[in-house]
């Protein structure tokens, strides 16, 4: 039985491509949730790479401005709406929204909510929602190393590459992770050998470290560098790209940079030597929507029975109310943080 209800909503709204200081702040009324929805109040929603690239009009399949970013969400059910279990109310769910989470309420279809369990924090959860699905699905679904391998991972102290540290050392294979300078303690405390993605001999470094070459390379940089990224693997080796970072500051089309990368990608699989490319993307499948969601909700009970257990502990760089985004976007793209940047409810 539905719960009638019309709760004033807080929204965080992109309204084209501006710094993270156009962040706008506005409040609409949201209706009782439809056939199918609940109501869901935020109790946390992160800052991702794909809202630094939103507010430049640079994610590949953006909607158009102005819309309310937000990635991903933590949060809890206070109203059902016609066909959903009323005892889902008061009770923690998890969700990917790609946007519209940068709201102090959202209404959703209550098949795509993942539970989390009782008594997590709110921002733990958060932080692995997307950033550890994605990591979980890389290491295990598509790259498939197994123990006694060695990874690669470039970006080794941010939201998804910190987790992803975690997962490999977990499952016992050895990383080494490109990082500023300053982030290495913090990456060797990860576990990983950290190097300066900096030094122009970046990719001679880990060739000293790894003279065989290495089973996987975990690149979200793309443009040149995947090449060097490429050249890294052993025979067997397997590259998963999840992002073109190096071309988010570049003029022109936000698809072009994707396009060329998914060509060498293909041009390489296309030769006999023994490696494999693959462009990792967290929508595929997702016309099969039973499927893809299964998938979804299996991998992150997955991670969150390793947070639970203690074995993966998310890095969260701070905890910032909604209403000021535009400070939490800019902390989030100054690249001194370690983790992720989450947003919860003001005071």
């Amino acid at each position: 039985m539905s719960t009638p209800v019309a709760t004033r909503a807080t929204e965080i709204v992109l309204p084209g491509a501006v710094e993270p200081s156009g962040l706008e702040v506005r409040t609409r009324d949201l209706p009782a949730p439809d056939t199918g929805q609940v109501l869901l109040r935020m109790d946390a929603t992160g800052v991702c790479f794909a809202e630094q690239q939103m507010r430049r009009g640079k994610y590949y399949d953006q909607p158009p401005f102005p819309f309310v970013p937000g990635y991903d969400v933590v949060g809890t059910v206070t109203a059902t709406g016609p066909g959903v279990d009323a005892g889902m109310t008061g009770r923690r769910f998890a969700a990917v929204t790609k946007v519209g989470a940068w709201a102090s309420h959202l209404l959703i279809d209550a098949a795509e909510l993942m539970p989390v369990p009782d008594g997590m924090d709110a921002a733990t959860a958060e932080t692995v929602v997307v950033n550890g699905i994605t990591a979980w699905q890389m290491l295990h679904r598509t790259a498939k190393v197994r123990a006694g391998g060695t990874a690669v991972v470039l970006g080794a102290n941010g939201g998804v590459g910190s987790i992803l540290v975690q997962l490999a050392r977990h499952a016992g294979i050895t990383v080494i992770g490109t990082a500023s300078a300053r982030h290495h303690a913090s990456v060797r405390e990860l576990g990983a050998i950290p190097v300066d993605y900096r030094d122009p001999d970046m990719y001679d470094q880990i060739r000293e470290i790894a003279p065989d070459g290495v089973d996987a390379v975990f690149d979200h940089v793309g443009g040149p560098g995947v090449v060097q990224s490429w050249r890294l693997l052993r025979r067997g080796g397997t590259l998963v790209s999840y992002g073109t970072a190096a071309t988010k500051n570049e003029e022109g089309s936000s698809q072009l940079p994707v396009l060329k990368l998914f060509g060498q990608l293909a041009a390489w699989n296309s030769l006999p030597h023994g490696k494999s490319a693959h462009f990792y993307n967290f929508w595929a499948g997702r016309r099969c929507r039973t499927e893809w969601r299964r998938r979804l909700a299996e991998d992150l009970t997955e991670v969150l029975r390793l947070v639970a257990d203690g074995a993966l502990t998310p890095r969260i760089a701070a905890e910032i109310p909604l209403h000021d985004a535009a400070s939490a976007l800019a902390l989030a793209e100054s690249r001194t943080v370690i983790g992720k940047v989450v947003l919860v409810p003001g005071a």
